[in-house]
């Protein structure tokens, strides 16, 4: 018969599944707002135009429509928060690095990417830097993650669409992207196959620990 006290004697991590098991789509903000002022914890991703924000976002709470997906790169134009849990946001910054948009418009996202990153007083317990695994880190990829590094973020490299990797050189490629962001941990990400959605789920919710 097994001993009445066996689960109470199992390790607190171990009894906790860190599992998405709601999520909902609050509001978009380009400024100062009462959603983020509520206490909850933040997590935030940021990533160049088309880089698959939205499809991460969609994976990661397996919902397909909860963040709007586009191929017109640039959609998103606010801060988007997304509740999840009851307890934190996910936070879904504009796109960058679209070289089609105007001078102007690109300067509009680069201000509100930077003015919640590093100009205002909101913190986030995890910035998740999603770069194309393909493609690798761009200059503006560059740009970023100095600013991060600056700033003291905590970081973490998302290196997405690993699906559209030959498997000769995939290694090589992640090993690449390693040199390139030092310390920083990345995480092979497909929203595709839903590769490294585990991973990525428990190192959001051990930030908010």
């Amino acid at each position: 018969m097994r001993d009445p006290h066996f689960f109470s004697l199992i390790p607190l991590e171990i009894n906790l599944k860190m599992n998405i098991t709601s999520a909902k789509f609050v509001k978009g903000v380009i400024g100062d707002d009462e959603a983020l002022d509520d206490g909850r914890g933040q997590i935030a991703l940021i990533g160049r135009s088309n880089v698959g924000k939205s499809s991460v976002i969609n994976s990661l709470t397996k919902q397909k429509g909860l963040a709007k997906t586009s191929s017109f790169p640039g959609r998103t134009q606010e801060v988007n928060l997304f509740l999840i849990n009851k307890s934190f946001y996910l936070v879904d910054l504009p796109g960058y690095g679209y070289a089609k948009a105007d001078e102007q418009g690109r300067d509009k996202l680069k201000k509100i990417i930077f003015w919640y990153l590093f100009n205002s007083h909101y913190k986030q317990k995890l910035v998740l830097l999603i770069i194309d695994a393909k493609v690798g880190l761009t200059d503006n990829d560059k740009e970023i993650l100095r600013g991060l590094e600056e700033h003291q973020k905590n970081i973490l490299i998302v290196a997405n669409k690993i699906d559209k990797i030959k498997n000769a050189v995939y290694l090589k490629k992640i090993q690449e992207i390693q040199k390139m962001v030092g310390i920083h941990k990345i995480i092979p990400y497909s929203a595709e196959k839903n590769t490294g959605v585990t991973e990525l789920t428990e190192a959001i919710f051990k930030s908010l620990r």
